[in-house]
């Protein structure tokens, strides 16, 4: 009996202390856990923003069509080596969009090495020489690029070195809201002012435009008067053009 009762009483011990460290555990789990996820956290904070684990290592462009990736990737400056985690893609994004050529660019991370960058570049609508060359301008008027020889299918721009971009910028709506047929036959658009645009065309004719305001309305009447002789067409009141 006394061998039965000891034994009864060391397995009673046992539970007991058994029972008692579950109920600590139970205590201190949400402890332990958190605890834990701090551990977690701090490590991948480490990782990515202080180790070389995840560090830049190359560009991706994407968009680009006349730009050169090599180009774009030289003027981002991305911090090759440096965690990508910690990499300024506002300051990469405003640097690209420095280029001329550019008219947006959008950047991002993609994990765990790179930068991507990708670019909407500027359409040229026609060509200007403001003395240094041919260069290509946009519907924004903003000049970029440059040409050894005229384009074909972009015409030229006639203007002073000091007009400003937005009598550029009209010029060029003016060009986009002409018919196929029409633009192809403008020799070159001369530029004073924003309200001072003329058309020449390629037979001597010569069509006072104004500014781009209600530019598709001119271009249906300038097609209407182009069928008759004159010399002279001013449309830029749509409506009431002359002709002489």
């Amino acid at each position: 009996m006394t061998t039965t009762e000891e034994e009864t009483v060391t397995l009673a011990s046992r539970e007991f202390r058994r029972r008692r460290f579950s109920a600590r555990l139970r205590r201190w789990r949400p402890f332990l856990l958190a605890g834990l996820a701090v551990v977690l956290l701090a490590t991948g904070i480490w990782l990515v923003f202080f180790s070389s684990a995840m560090t830049v290592r190359g560009v991706q462009v994407t968009g680009n069509t006349t730009l050169s990736a090599t180009r774009v990737e030289a003027v981002a400056g991305a911090p090759l080596g440096k965690p990508l985690a910690r990499a300024d893609l506002g300051a990469i994004q405003a640097r690209v969009e420095a280029l001329p050529a550019v008219r947006s660019a959008s950047v991002s991370r993609s994990w765990p090495h790179t930068v991507h960058v990708d670019v909407v570049e500027r359409t040229p609508v026609a060509v200007v020489n403001r003395g240094s060359g041919l260069q290509a301008v946009d519907d924004q008027g903003v000049l970029f690029g440059r040409y050894a020889s005229q384009p074909a299918d972009l015409p030229l721009v006639r203007t002073a070195p000091d007009v400003k971009a937005d009598a550029l910028a009209e010029a060029a709506r003016v060009v986009g809201s002409l018919r196929s047929d029409i633009a192809a036959r403008v020799d070159f658009i001369d530029v004073q002012t924003i309200d001072r645009i003329r058309l020449r065309l390629d037979d001597g004719r010569v069509v006072s435009w104004g500014s781009a305001e209600h530019s598709a309305q001119k271009a249906e009447v300038l097609a209407v008067l182009l069928q008759q002789k004159a010399q002279e067409i001013d449309v830029s009141v749509p409506g009431r053009p002359t002709t002489r």
